[in-house]
């Protein structure tokens, strides 16, 4: 577990630059940030179009969200977090979903938990809160981390 792929051309645009250009270390270290989600311990590095996260952070959610909350932007092909741990318990591998054309949350929870289990779609978007704002806003490429059935 430490390296996750995401879509270069796909996500939110931040710092300054083109498109095909990886945003500079501050612009992604400020986008982390205004998640709050607690990634204060966490070192960033940008190395091309490579974002990599090391430091530690209390939960495995907190991992994940910050995984996907830098791994969406624009310019960004990879998230390494190979150095990034959790306080709580070592760190479990993560499922991330990319959105597909087509797709809504109801359609990733059927293919993600079974069919007939749509209904379970508010726990994907409440799994990817803050970087979601609402259950229709998502897009063709943005990488959402997928929870775990509790049952």
């Amino acid at each position: 577990m430490g390296l996750f792929s995401f879509i270069k051309n796909a996500g939110k645009k931040i710092g300054i630059g083109s498109d095909d250009d990886a945003p500079d270390v501050e612009a992604v270290k400020k986008e982390l940030a205004s998640h709050d989600l607690g990634t204060d311990k966490v070192q960033v590095e940008v190395v091309d179009d490579k974002v990599v996260l090391k430091g530690e952070v209390a939960d495995q959610s907190i991992f994940e969200k910050a995984v996907i909350a830098v791994g969406n932007t624009l310019g960004i092909s990879k998230v390494e977090a190979a150095d990034l741990t959790v306080a709580a318990a070592p760190a479990k591998e993560p499922v991330f979903y990319t959105v597909k054309k087509g797709d809504n949350l109801w359609k990733i929870a059927e293919s993600q938990y079974g069919k007939g289990k749509g209904a379970k779609n508010p726990l994907i978007f409440e799994a990817n809160k803050p970087m979601l704002t609402h259950p229709d806003k998502i897009y063709p490429g943005q990488v959402l981390r997928i929870p775990a059935l509790e049952e």
